[in-house]
């Protein structure tokens, strides 16, 4: 006896070819009926034999599409209806989006072969896609993801596609983003004053090639974005790129020509090549050691023993790569500090001075996206998401979210996300950047903007962070008084660490769990500046048990940027010689004035960093974020744990005694010491401060959060020390850093907050 029923499949399952699979897959089974695209993700009317049906349904959510994730499935038996066939119907969009959105993939195996293919029709077309590869939420208007809701719908199918896409046996049967180069997207080439270079469409890659072996810039208008980009192996047109890019040392990423060809240059693990060609492509961030190429490496990652290595994820570098005999820098088209930029006419004004020549495309880009980055712990092959933009935003998959209000979070300053539940899901935006910057502020008010028209729903209530010098925070009081809405504020370090409880789904467990928070600066409850701080949490009850000592806050942000003025802060007597050596005699008089009369503290293990690295002559000044941590970890190429010591012999009152760690570390300075062996002493002195601090709480659950918990060494320290006997949280979906704040906001607040 025939039945009808209805299914339904929630999760990431638009834009991922799914439609087109079930219906292929209900002609494998015999079976009638249709699918289609809701605002809650796809729908699906299926007539056929109990048994039939039961097998499809089975098969479906065991083997579905290779890039769709699911999260929610049912079926139920409905009242009977007559098909005569199977169809993908169009998707109507009824009432308001509820669904998980869809990040861009990189290029598939399939679409690589056939642009590089000279018999394939889609030869050299940079944007050639299908169900399982290409962009989707750089291109993204508004939901259920259709053709028509994207950029693309302003290039209409020739028949050729048209035929593709309706049919069933097709690779790109019903794929929303298919083009070719009789209809689709096209590229140009220009320099820098907008004058278009005269060379057929089939030639540019291999001229773009050309003039970046003759050792020019080109900014690359990519799909989620324009790269500036330039030979890695040239030292003077690196150097060129950094001064006119006002990067002076942060290294650049680097886009290999191919797989094979990194590995005849550098040793990867198979952690590090599963990332380098998964469906999000980030940047891996790989050690040097024993490499065999010819890169600039001192121009490329200045000091550094590691490289940020990436592989071709469109069909845009894919092409160029072909033509490339070199690996090329493929660095974010922005002035340093600002976003990264995606109008072509913007593109022209901006980077005018920068790039030599622009390599254009006329598809919009609504949604630009830095690249993402992740890195390896050298031991224990942990993952660190160090930023989480292309391929992964705006997607979180989180499950048992209940929640009845809409809630959008603001984020932090430096690294700013915002995140927003307006429906049955959440969402995260890629990462932003750092607040301070102009441009970067207005992307953000933006995207804020944009998520509400895009949800059509308005948030009941504003999470900001408690710094009440953060424009994030500033923008949510505004908005929240002109919408007329509640706004709360939610102390930065508890929202790291709610990040990580709800990343584990742990705020259920029965037993008291410790939050390890480590990082640069964040407004503590009692008006200091936090940043070494440790948390007990049981039973929705947050509360601070204990922290580094305080040490004196100098001279505002300048602080953060100038790791010798930590070292002024934490410096006695002793170190006369080594801050009379970084200091006039006149500037020592004044910071220690101020020390005299400042009553603005810090317990920041982010700044003891610091002052580490200018001590040991390292780091004086950061001239990117972070950079004097970065430069510390750099130093430890390997270590024993058996052979380091700790500088840290007991607690005071229960205080971390910030000072004795770094005159304990100086005497072994003065001794003479290898640096090498110091970082590794006082990395380990760090790690074993976290485990007796948990043994003196008699906790077994530990949480680690915060900017200091992308020290891959200091992770492998942990847990090393922990062995077994300790259970270790770490951030696995976000970026220990800033970027999970507003995840984290809106954590502490379902949890704690709002009991």
């Amino acid at each position: 006896m025939l039945k009808t029923y209805n299914i339904i499949i929630t999760g990431q399952v638009q834009g991922v070819g799914f439609r087109p699979y079930v219906y292929v897959l209900a002609s494998q089974f015999n079976l009638k009926g249709s699918v289609s695209n809701n605002e809650e993700g796809v729908i699906i009317y299926i007539t056929g034999l109990e048994k039939k049906v039961n097998a499809f349904y089975t098969t479906l959510i065991e083997i579905p599409p290779k890039v769709s994730k699911i999260t929610n499935h049912f079926i139920k038996e409905i009242e009977f209806i007559k098909f005569d066939d199977f169809q993908i119907i169009p998707s109507k969009k009824n009432t308001k989006i509820n669904l998980q959105l869809t990040p861009d993939f990189a290029i598939c195996d399939d679409c690589k072969e056939e642009i590089s293919d000279k018999n394939n029709r889609r030869y050299a077309y940079p944007f050639t896609t299908c169900v399982n590869c290409g962009p989707r939420w750089a291109i993204t208007a508004t939901f259920p993801f259709e053709r028509k809701h994207t950029s693309i719908d302003e290039f209409e199918m020739c028949d050729a596609c048209k035929n593709e896409y309706t049919n069933p046996t097709d690779r790109r049967f019903h794929s929303q983003t298919n083009s070719c180069a009789t209809c689709g997207i096209s590229i140009s080439l220009t320099n820098n004053t907008g004058e278009k270079v005269k060379i057929g469409t089939s030639s540019i890659f291999k001229k773009v090639a050309e003039l970046l072996n003759e050792g020019n810039i080109v900014a690359i208008k990519n799909t989620s974005g324009y790269l500036l980009c330039c030979d890695a192996t040239n030292k003077d047109t690196i150097e060129n790129l950094r001064n006119k890019k006002n990067r002076p040392k942060k290294p650049f990423a680097i886009l290999y020509p191919s797989l094979t060809f990194l590995k005849k240059h550098l040793i990867i693990n198979e952690h590090q090549e599963v990332a380098l060609t998964s469906t999000e492509r980030p940047i891996v961030i790989i050690p040097k050691t024993n490499f065999n190429g010819n890169l600039a490496l001192s121009a490329l990652a200045p000091n550094l023993n590691q490289l940020g290595i990436m592989l071709s994820y469109s069909g845009v570098l894919q092409l160029l790569a072909n033509e490339l005999s070199m690996p090329i820098v493929a660095t974010s088209g922005n002035l340093h500090g600002s976003p990264i930029i995606s109008d072509n006419v913007e593109s022209l004004t901006v980077l005018q001075n920068v790039a030599d020549y622009f390599l254009h495309h006329n598809l919009n880009v609504l949604n630009p996206q830095d690249d993402s980055v992740v890195k390896f712990s050298p031991k224990f092959k942990h993952e660190v998401l160090f930023r989480r933009s292309r391929g992964y935003a705006p997607n979180y998959f989180a499950s048992n979210l209940i929640c009845n209000e809409k809630i959008l979070a603001m984020g932090g300053h430096l690294k700013s996300t915002i995140a927003f539940i307006p429906n049955d899901y959440l969402y995260i935006s890629q990462y932003l950047g750092n607040l301070d910057n102009f441009e970067v502020y207005e992307r953000f008010t933006e995207t804020t903007s944009k998520f509400i028209r895009l949800f059509e729903q308005e948030p009941t209530v504003i999470l900001t962070d408690k710094h009440p010098g953060y424009l994030s925070t500033q923008y949510g009081i505004e908005l929240s008084n002109q919408l007329g809405i509640k706004q709360y504020q939610i102390q930065h370090h508890k929202a790291h660490f709610a990040a990580v409880l709800g990343e584990h789904e742990l705020f259920e467990n029965k037993e008291a769990i410790l939050g390890v928070i480590w990082d640069g600066t964040g407004y503590g409850d009692d008006g200091q500046i936090w940043g070494g701080e440790f948390f007990h949490y049981q039973s929705k009850k947050m509360e601070r048990i204990t922290h580094f000592d305080y040490f004196d806050w100098l001279a505002g942000d300048k602080m953060a940027k100038e790791p010798k003025l930590s070292l002024f802060s934490l410096a006695d007597d002793r170190m006369y010689q080594e801050i009379s050596a970084k200091f006039s005699a006149k500037k020592i008089a004044l910071y220690q004035k101020i020390k005299n009369k400042n009553t603005l503290k810090t317990s920041s293990v982010g700044r003891l960093f610091d002052s580490v690295a200018s001590l040991l002559n390292i780091c004086d000044l950061n001239s990117y974020e972070g950079e004097a941590a970065i430069l510390l970890e750099n130093y430890v190429t390997s270590y024993n744990i058996n052979n380091c010591k700790s500088y840290c012999f007991d607690f005071e009152n229960g205080i971390i005694p910030t000072k004795v760690i770094l005159n304990n570390l100086y005497l072994d300075f003065k001794r003479g010491k290898n640096k090498e062996i110091i970082i590794a002493n006082f990395l380990y002195t760090l790690a074993t401060i976290i485990i007796e601090v948990a043994k003196s709480q008699g906790l077994k659950n530990i949480v680690l959060s915060g900017g200091v918990f992308q020290n891959t060494i200091l992770i492998d320290m942990v847990k090393e020390i922990a062995k077994n006997d300790y259970k270790l949280y770490f951030n696995r979906n976000l970026a220990p850093n800033d970027e999970n704040i507003s995840f984290g906001q809106i954590m502490y607040y379902l949890h704690c907050l709002n009991k």
